[in-house]
């Protein structure tokens, strides 16, 4: 228990001294220490006292005064100070110690009674320990507060950073931007003043286009003028050349009956009758080929290479501008041809065997016939690079594909372009006919494969489903299927009958380049991009073999007439045997 000791007005010092207490089961109770007070304190409170009482005695008594006339203060309630057993039990309840609250109660009520407890144990207990309690729930609410507070002033502050963050962010967002603003503002000026510079030259360079076409449509008409003019004169000369050989008996006798020179016509569709339609092949043992044989044939690559129809030799056709037909399986040169102008594309022979075809990036299809070891004619009506030949079954016509995006008809009688086939919209990479049929299917850069029909120049049918340019197509024996290729890898079976795909055959994440079937129909080889020969089953959509060897893109693949062996042509200048 403390005690507070007043040292007087003057020092203005509270002194708390300590007292403890001790149970002890004695006779004599707990004693407590008496307040001490000091005597000036006492004569200075009566003092006060007596000064205040007479105050207001003089200020009621006089009649007039303001405080006579006022009214009587209310009477207040007025907490009255606890007693030492009160405020022993208040700090007991408050600490939760019951058991010694009844001991104290016990004691405390017995010792009351038999009058042991002296009357300066039930004085009022001093205000300074009930001020320093309050004083001390305060401090403890006040704690309180200044948490809560302090972690609100730490959000407010986390808060404040955040928006202050912000803040310079946009700023500086916004000089930025204003500094684009500014740089494109001189830039449009600048620009601006660059185009009004050359504006008088534009207005110049529009004259003189003008001016120039005015002469070209002059030039135009002139020419047109001059042609008409050398047309006659052409149809006058003619006409008495044909008056000098009508007059002449030799020659009518050596014209008689001649016919050289004129339009092939196409059989019918009854004319013509597959003789592999009710014939089945063995398919060949394409798991047990290998390689038998390479020869470098060229100095360049190997672009595509064709099988004479009746005869074991082999064309063979190269980016050095050349042709070369070599004995299989021996591979001895035996022919050789030159006069293309640029890379040679594609070959194909004559199904008689006497001519071969070639197309080149020259933009021309050459004819060659082996009896005069020569050149026979040059088709030039495509008008950009050819990319492949193909002969009717009959031998009277040739079909070339064309960069131009046209695929070409030619008659091998007239000499001369009999039908122009248009629908493609990229370039025509790859061609070759419905066998024994008048119908001729195309590989298009524009992912599509189309049958056109040759003697109506129209589209039969268009099979839509690859997702990259087709490099390559071939017809099987008995015309009822199509495989085409892909840049992506990819080889589609179409069936023509149904105008349906009847399965995808996946070789690989390369380009493949060309596609061959063989007798049977079921074995397709394909060209790839990786060097690599794949032969797929086309009944069970799988790759039975894979012919590695070449060391660079394989171009073309060809099976012999009668399945007996293989050959592929490579971008590294080689033709290799496989069987």
């Amino acid at each position: 228990m403390s005690q507070a000791k007043d040292l007087g007005p003057a020092d203005e010092i509270e002194v708390i001294e300590t007292v403890e207490f001790s149970d002890s089961d004695g006779e004599d109770p707990t004693s407590y220490a008496a307040i001490e007070m000091s005597d000036d304190d006492e004569d200075s409170d009566e003092d006060l006292v007596a000064a205040l009482t007479s105050l207001q005695k003089t200020t009621r008594g006089t009649p007039g005064s303001k405080a006579a006339l006022a009214p009587e203060p209310k009477e207040q309630t007025e907490v009255r100070p606890s007693v030492v057993d009160d405020f022993i039990r208040n700090f007991l309840i408050k600490v939760g110690m019951e058991r010694t609250l009844d001991c104290f109660n016990t004691e405390w009520y017995e010792l009351q009674s038999k009058g042991k407890l002296g009357e300066e144990y039930t004085l009022p207990v001093p205000d300074i320990y009930l001020r320093n309690m309050e004083l001390d729930e305060q401090v403890v609410s006040m704690r309180k507060e200044l948490e809560k507070m302090r972690s609100i002033a730490e959000k407010a502050r986390g808060t404040w950073d955040n928006f202050r963050k912000q803040r310079d962010f946009h700023r500086m967002h916004h000089k930025r931007v204003v500094q684009e603003k500014d740089k494109l503002t001189g830039d449009l000026r600048h620009l601006h003043k660059h185009y009004l510079s050359y504006e008088p030259a534009l207005k110049e360079l529009q004259a003189k286009y003008q001016v120039a076409m005015k002469e070209k449509m002059l030039m135009r008409l002139e020419r047109d003028r001059m042609r008409a003019r050398v047309e006659e004169v052409e149809l006058k000369i003619k006409s008495l050349l044909d008056s000098q050989v009508a007059a002449s008996p030799a020659a009518k006798s050596k014209t008689k009956g001649s016919r050289k020179g004129a339009d092939s016509k196409l059989p019918g569709d009854n004319d013509g009758v597959n003789p592999h339609a009710g014939l089945e092949f063995d398919a060949p043992r394409v798991e047990s080929f290998q390689l038998k044989k390479a020869f470098r044939a060229h100095l360049n690559s190997v672009s595509c290479v064709a099988f004479h129809p009746r005869k074991p030799v082999l064309a063979t056709v190269s980016d050095d501008e050349t042709w070369k037909i070599w004995s299989v399986p021996n591979g001895e040169a035996v022919m050789s041809g030159e006069g293309h102008k640029d890379w040679v594309s594609g070959v194909d022979f004559h199904p008689g065997g006497t001519h071969l075809a070639t197309s080149s990036g020259d933009c021309t299809v050459k004819l060659w016939d082996f009896s005069r070891a020569s050149c026979s004619h040059t088709f030039t009506d495509h008008t950009q690079s050819v990319w492949g030949v193909a002969f009717h079954h009959t031998g009277d016509f040739l079909a070339s594909a064309g960069m131009d995006h046209t695929c070409r008809l030619w008659d091998a009688n007239s000499l001369r372009c009999r039908q122009t086939f248009r629908g493609h919209v990229d370039s025509v990479n790859a061609v070759c006919w419905q066998p024994y049929t008048n119908n001729v299917c195309t590989a298009s850069g524009d992912k599509t494969v189309s049958l056109w029909d040759a003697r109506s120049g129209l589209c039969v049918q268009t099979f839509y489903g690859h997702a990259n340019a087709c490099n390559g197509l071939s017809v099987n024996k008995k015309g009822d299927t199509i495989a085409s290729c892909d840049a992506d890898g990819q080889i589609k079976l179409w069936d023509i009958r149904m105008v349906a795909e009847l399965g995808t055959l996946a070789a690989g994440n390369h380009p493949v380049n060309a596609v061959d079937f063989d007798r049977s129909g079921t074995r397709l080889a394909a060209a790839c991009d990786d060097g690599v020969v794949r032969i797929f089953d086309t009944e069970a959509k799988s790759c039975v073999s894979e012919l590695s060897g070449h060391e660079n893109a394989v171009q073309t693949v060809k099976f012999d007439p009668e399945d007996k062996r293989l050959v592929s042509g490579s971008s590294d200048c080689t033709f290799r045997v496989w069987s």
